[in-house]
């Protein structure tokens, strides 16, 4: 088996078993503030156990490609929005779970302005910005309790351009 995964873009149909993307596509839902702004309506599900959401601001150093892929996580008590607060694209790695595990993972480069929702309970590579700075808010649960399981790999994945 191969431990090579290829980047494929971001799109809603592609990462749904993940979660949801997070972009201004298309037409608004409705128009807003004296007919000046067009507003995405509620395009994430935020998913928490108990707590409550809570947005916080993530400072991460970029990454390049290929990228050596050792560790993901999952978060079983709450979503996880990551909303890049730059115009740069970055990478988001998912795998569905299988039996406790992360399955094969799947590797997404987002487009200018896009950001994700992951799943509750998703497996999912750590935020990968490709370019400085690597600025986001990130909508995720605050509570008690423990929310992070870590997943690493016996044999690394390779992570590489399409």
């Amino acid at each position: 088996m191969s431990r090579e995964i290829r980047c494929e873009p971001l799109t809603a149909a592609s990462f749904a078993p993940f979660g949801d993307v997070l972009e201004a596509a298309g037409v608004p839902d409705r128009i807003i503030n004296q007919g000046l702004c067009g507003r995405f309506h509620d395009l994430a599900a935020l998913d928490f156990s108990d707590g409550r959401a809570g947005i916080s601001v993530f400072l991460a150093e970029p990454r390049t490609l290929p990228l050596t892929l050792e560790m993901v996580e999952r978060h079983p008590e709450g979503s996880q929005a990551f909303l890049p607060m730059t115009q740069h694209p970055f990478l988001v790695i998912a795998a569905l779970d299988d039996g406790g595990v992360p399955g094969t993972p799947r590797a997404f480069l987002t487009e200018p302005g896009q950001g994700v929702n992951v799943h509750r309970g998703t497996w999912h590579g750590v935020l990968t910005p490709l370019h400085a700075p690597g600025l986001f808010a990130v909508v995720d649960r605050i509570g008690n309790g423990a929310n992070l399981e870590e997943h690493w790999f016996e044999t690394p994945w390779i992570v590489s351009e399409r």
